[in-house]
């Protein structure tokens, strides 16, 4: 799936929120902290695919209206552009969850304008929308798998991204969920459920 022709014009930046941030798997010229206003991270996406199938979905990250949302700026070098954003496209965009859009992120020393995957609320399959503490829960705990439980905490936490008292109790929530013997960790939801936070 290819996006716009016009995508690789001029300095060429996507910004990455979730696992783009620890499994870019394309090369880049540089990497920065950025911020984001306007959306945030959330758990509002039903995943067909990698968390879960279409039975049976599971639930992962998107961008979300509202707040602001810490992440990673990668600048990508020019003769690299299409076949990067080519992947990115087929990565992101497969199942329609997602919708490619041009936003500003501020970088430490200034803004720049960078391609985001946000979630599609024209979905109505995929878009997860405002689920209450005990089903978001349920549809984390069916779809998660253990590298996917580990990763985001791991690297997030490396990465300096936190969270307040809502993705505390929704992990209780999805921990109360497994067998003892499953380690799940509260710091997982505190990092991936980010709505404000300063600057980096």
């Amino acid at each position: 799936m290819k996006g716009p022709a016009e995508k690789t014009r001029g300095d060429i930046w996507v910004f990455a929120y979730g696992s783009l941030m620890w499994r870019p798997n394309f090369p880049y010229l540089d990497c920065q902290p950025a911020l984001l206003y306007g959306y945030h991270r959330a758990l509002c996406i039903h995943s067909i695919r990698y968390r879960g199938t279409p039975d049976c979905t599971g639930l992962v990250v998107g961008l979300d209206h509202g707040g602001s949302c810490r992440g990673r700026a990668y600048k990508i070098d020019p003769a690299d552009a299409e076949s990067t954003l080519d992947y990115l496209w087929r990565r992101e965009l497969d199942t329609d969850s997602y919708v490619a859009k041009r936003l500003t992120l501020s970088l430490p020393k200034g803004r720049v304008t960078a391609w985001a995957f946000v979630a599609n609320h024209a979905n109505e399959t995929q878009y997860a929308g405002n689920l209450t503490p005990d089903e978001a829960a349920r549809r984390v705990a069916r779809g998660l798998r253990r590298h996917f439980r580990r990763a985001p905490r791991i690297h997030l936490r490396r990465r300096g991204f936190g969270d307040f008292g809502q993705g505390c109790r929704l992990g209780r929530r999805v921990r109360s969920r497994f067998a003892p013997g499953a380690r799940l960790r509260l710091q997982f939801f505190k990092q991936i459920i980010h709505r404000t936070a300063p600057f980096p």
